[in-house]
């Protein structure tokens, strides 16, 4: 049953949480901005595009903007109660601090349970749509990826280099695009200035070049005798070939990554990358036992050489004769360099597929512990905010600042771990909950008690009385 006590808590919670949360999604989204602000401004994108941009960003900084409101909202409410003497009274009235806490708690579940709804079907449609977003600004306007002075390589096959680009995007001046092919062949474009532009179907980049020099060199493969040609044009059109960004048309579909994918797909991708090592065995079986014939008679009891006569083998050379010892070496030279290529080949995609393993299992865990921090946030700002007794903006703010740091850095070194398989994903990705959730049972210990915790009176009385110990101490040292 709902109390007046439950609704005076309540209304002196909506009102912080909902200015926390939006000023939270605010500065979130804004990061994006700050980060891109020189690639979006004045690229000629319609309103449409960047209402849809802003809206997709804000949908994805949700799941984090929960706790960081809950934190903060939860400090000021109780800041408030405590600064106008209300926690005192409520608390005079036989009133425990558990008590009056239970409706923003059960709030917080409510929260926590939106936040993981958010992060498990909200999110990966958001991060899907925003991706397939991010790529149509970039395909429309390709100089949002290609900036001045920085050596672009996603167009495969190529290096593109700009000196400097105009405000429309589409004169650039100073250019240079380096043509990668096998060998030592070197083959380089440069000129003065040109024109950047997509087709009109979309699928072709074109470069017109003009006042410059193409430096060609040919030759057979694998050989230094080459022969170099420089050529002088006024006009020069290159056209680059957008399959090469590694999408194609075909919608969303194009676009993957463990972020966009709801806790039921997670499962079935981990099930399938976590039986990679059975694969693998067969497969290594499959590819190595040709080269290893031997292998083929283990089982069948045969020997090469009786059993007699094996102390009286000393070296190789006594069961080879001499014209067939060097070739039985190059082809034992052969074998051993194709085992060790295709066991290379295996590792690396081994090592890859263990990647995708962790990535997914780290978006996995990541969809519980966003809406688990919330719950652990407000266990930390409520009774903290009763114990230090100050509303407002400025006390809780800072306060809420340090907290949510001390997540986001343990969260984001837990992350780094399990990326680099120091450390499992359980262990990391749940680490800032391990390391916060003492935190916040000992602040709501020390808040039931009444602890002078954050009391600057309490600390200038006690190290008072320990100067006046120290000080005494002194004088009956100098009596003595």
């Amino acid at each position: 049953m709902i109390k007046k006590l439950d609704i005076l808590i309540i209304r002196s919670f909506i009102g912080p949480f909902i200015a926390a949360f939006i000023i939270s999604l605010f500065v979130l989204t804004m990061q994006f901005f700050w980060l891109y602000i020189d690639d979006l401004v004045g690229k000629g994108l319609d309103l449409w595009t960047i209402l849809k941009l802003v809206g997709l960003v804000t949908l994805s900084w949700v799941p984090i903007a929960f706790p960081l409101s809950l934190l903060f909202s939860s400090i000021m409410t109780f800041g408030d109660l405590g600064e106008s003497f209300e926690l005192v009274a409520i608390k005079a009235a036989g009133i425990p601090l558990l008590r009056f806490m239970r409706p923003l708690l059960v709030i917080s579940i409510l929260i926590s349970g939106l936040a993981f709804l958010f992060a498990n079907n909200i999110i990966p449609a958001a991060q899907l749509k925003l991706s397939a977003l991010k790529y149509d600004i970039i395909v429309s306007k390709p100089a949002l990826e290609i900036k001045e002075g920085v050596f672009y390589d996603k167009i495969e096959g190529y290096v593109i280099k700009l000196g400097k680009k105009e405000k429309n995007d589409s004169i650039i001046h100073d250019v240079v695009i380096f043509e990668k092919k096998n060998g030592l062949e070197d083959n380089i474009l440069m000129a003065q200035s040109g024109v950047m532009r997509i087709t009109k179907d979309k699928k072709f980049l074109e470069f017109v070049l003009k006042n410059g020099w193409r430096y060609e060199e040919k030759g057979s493969r694998g050989t230094t005798n080459t022969e170099f040609t420089r050529m002088g044009f006024r006009e020069y059109k290159k056209v680059f070939d957008l399959k090469s960004f590694q999408m194609t048309k075909s919608g969303d579909s194009s676009f993957y990554d463990p972020k966009m994918l709801s806790v039921r797909q997670l499962n079935g991708a981990i099930d399938s990358l976590s039986d990679a090592d059975k694969l693998y065995r067969k497969r290594t079986e499959r590819e190595i036992t040709p080269y290893l014939r031997f292998t083929r008679y283990i089982d069948t009891g045969w020997t090469v050489i009786p059993k007699d006569s094996i102390r009286k083998v000393s070296s190789f050379a006594q069961l080879a004769p001499d014209s067939l010892q060097q070739n039985l070496a190059d082809v034992a030279i052969s074998q051993i360099n194709s085992i060790k290529g295709n066991l290379s080949i295996l590792a690396n995609d081994y090592t890859d597929k263990q990647t995708q393993l962790r990535l997914h299992e780290i978006e996995w865990h990541r969809k519980f512990t966003l809406s688990i921090a919330c719950l652990v946030l407000f266990l930390i700002g409520a009774p903290l905010g009763s114990i230090i007794r100050k509303g407002g903006l400025g006390t809780p703010l800072v306060f809420a600042i340090i907290f949510f740091v001390v997540f986001h850095l343990f969260n984001t070194f837990g992350e780094k771990f399990v990326k680099s398989n120091q450390t499992s994903p359980l262990f990391g990705m749940w680490l800032s909950t391990f390391i916060l959730i003492p935190i916040g049972v000992f602040l709501t210990y020390k808040a039931m008690r009444d602890s002078q915790l954050f009391n600057q009176e309490f600390y200038y009385r006690s190290f008072k009385q320990l100067r006046i110990f120290l000080a005494n101490f002194r004088f009956s040292k100098k009596s003595l």
